[in-house]
This record gives C-alpha cells, sequence and structure tokens, in this order.
C-alpha cells in the first residue's frame, strides 16, 4: 500500500525505535509503526473554546486568565524529551497577546500554522470576514517568526459542505495545506463522506489544496473519530490505541493526532454550563497527559508538513 513507502521524515522514528529497543522486544512490537504521523496542536486557551461560548462572552476573553503559554510549555517540554517535532496551529488572538509563543514553538524546531484569528465558526462568519481575518493572523504569525505559514486549520473542524468556499480564500492567500476537514456526522462540524486518507481537495473554483483530514478509524461498517481531542479524553486509550494502529498497519495510511493546551490543564477555571459542554470540556483531564505520554511512545510522529511532503503532497 502507498503509505507503507513513506520515508522518515526526521530522527523521530529512530530515536522511538531505540528507546523502545533498550526497553526489550515487547516494547519494540509496542511501539513499531508502519509510517510516521502528523502531531499537532491547536494553540488556544479555555476561554476560545466554542462548546463553551454560550458561558464566555467574547468581550470578557481580556479579563481571563492566560493559561495557554503554561500549558504549551509543557507540551513542548514533552516533545523535547522525545526528540518529536510537531505542528502548532497558533490562534492569532493568542499570537497578537503572547508573541513569544509562537517564536518560541518555531525556535524549538517545530512547525507553526494558521489557527485563523478569533476562533469563529467559519460557517457564522461572511467570506470577506473570513479572508481579513485569516490574511491578518497569517501575516501577523509570519511576522513573528520569520517564515512562511502554509497549513491552515479552522476552528472547530468548520470547513463544511456550507463553508467550502473558504478553501478558496485559503488558497488564495497561499496556503498549500489545509487540515479542517472531519469526514463524520457531529452537531458543530462534520463533512460525512469526504475522503479519509490525505490528498487533494478541490474548491468551489476549481483550484485545489492538499487536505490532511482528521482521522477516523474502521470498525466494521462504521467510522470512529480517533485523532485526539475531545475522543482521545472520552475514549479509552486501549480503544484510541487500536484505531490509530489499524490506520497505519492495516490500512497503511498516517493519521492525524490534535490536543489543545488546555486538555493537560486539570486547573484550569470551571465554567458554568450546560450537561454536554461540561462533559466535553472537562472529561478526564488529569488524565490526558498520562495518556499523552503513551501516544509518544506507541507511535511515530513528526509535523503535518514532513507527512504531507512524503506522501509528495507538498513540495515545499
Amino acid at each position: 500500500m502507498p503509505g507503507t513507502e513513506l520515508r522518515r521524515a526526521d530522527e523521530t522514528a529512530e530515536a522511538n525505535a531505540s528507546r523502545a529497543t533498550a526497553r526489550g522486544p515487547q516494547a519494540v512490537s509496542e511501539s513499531k509503526t508502519v509510517v510516521s504521523n502528523a502531531f499537532t496542536i491547536d494553540v488556544e486557551d479555555y476561554y476560545h473554546v466554542s462548546a463553551l461560548a454560550s458561558a464566555i462572552p467574547r468581550d470578557t476573553w481580556n479579563e481571563r486568565e492566560s493559561r495557554v503559554s503554561a500549558s504549551t510549555d509543557r507540551l513542548l517540554a514533552m516533545l523535547d524529551e522525545k526528540r518529536i517535532k510537531g505542528t502548532f496551529f497558533v490562534l492569532g488572538w493568542v499570537a497578537d497577546r503572547v508573541p513569544q509563543l509562537a517564536k518560541r514553538i518555531a525556535s524549538l524546531g517545530h512547525e507553526v500554522a494558521c489557527h485563523g484569528y478569533s476562533h469563529e465558526l467559519i460557517y457564522k462568519q461572511t467570506p470577506r470576514v473570513f479572508a481579513e481575518e485569516t490574511r491578518r493572523s497569517k501575516a501577523l504569525l509570519e511576522d513573528l517568526i520569520g517564515m512562511p505559514v502554509i497549513g491552515y486549520r479552522a476552528a472547530s473542524f468548520s470547513i463544511t459542505p456550507r463553508s467550502q468556499w473558504a478553501l478558496d480564500t485559503l488558497i488564495e492567500q497561499g496556503f498549500l495545506y489545509d487540515s479542517s476537514i472531519f469526514p463524520v456526522r457531529h452537531d458543530r462540524y462534520g463533512m460525512p463522506g469526504a475522503a479519509r486518507a490525505p490528498g487533494y481537495v478541490h474548491a468551489p473554483s476549481g483550484g485545489r489544496i492538499a487536505e490532511f483530514p482528521m482521522s477516523t478509524a474502521a470498525f466494521g461498517p462504521f467510522h470512529i473519530p480517533v485523532s485526539g481531542g475531545g475522543y482521545f479524553r472520552l475514549l479509552p486509550y486501549w480503544f484510541t490505541r487500536a484505531g490509530l494502529r489499524s490506520i497505519n498497519e492495516q490500512e497503511g495510511l498516517p493519521f492525524t493526532f490534535y490536543l489543545h493546551p488546555w486538555e493537560i490543564d486539570s486547573e484550569q477555571p470551571r465554567v458554568k454550563t450546560g450537561f454536554v459542554s461540561r462533559f466535553r470540556h472537562y472529561t478526564n483531564l488529569a488524565k490526558c497527559e498520562g495518556r499523552l505520554r503513551q501516544l509518544l511512545v506507541d507511535f511515530r510522529f513528526t509535523t503535518m508538513r514532513n507527512v504531507l511532503r512524503a506522501r509528495g503532497l507538498l513540495s515545499s
């Protein structure tokens, strides 16, 4: 299968394999995977989350305690310990207020990508507002890190059938890849029937852009989200691991894993909101970091840019 031909995108695979070998044959078997996968972080604070939007007015964001820098630093330290490089989709609002964070991410050799500016759902914006916010965020990040920003991920994966026009905007503004399409049904996002493997997608104008969709695993006739975030916290780790292994080993494909800095911050302020939002946001926060450390041992990871390059979807 084509995914099995992926070259090692960086030294991560070698480092993980060496550590596993030192622990013995069982550990090698546990951590060995077929391909390198994309490790990604959506850099936003707890009060930016769409699920809490009804309880946290935007005009109060500046008044709230910023916790994103400390949590992101913990993730950076964890990746440095494992010698893994990842892709950080940085929210423009965060970059504006904590500019040193984006600089620090880039200085450590990670890829900085764009997560929009205001964390507003795309289908709630006009094309003009979306274009203005996206341009602002991309320019801000590029000024901070001194290099092109080529990747984009929408707030809450909000490129859906009713907002596919956003792909044209991304192409026009010079993005080379997107990672916003989730091939599932969900109350806030999703594009059922979309391709599950990285490839090119066509914008309404006919142009195309590389797409790394959010990962789902096939369990019988069902495709279950296993790519991280709330699914990583809510589902048992063994289930996530089994799903991710099936993508790598049975389908020969890379997966993308994502997390938010607030998901390893069990001390964050609790916000009064509805049961569903509380359940989605707060469940298993205290367990997330331990699971993440195990994930970094069990699979190979690199940046999203590297995985797309290895698949021939990016030339730069």
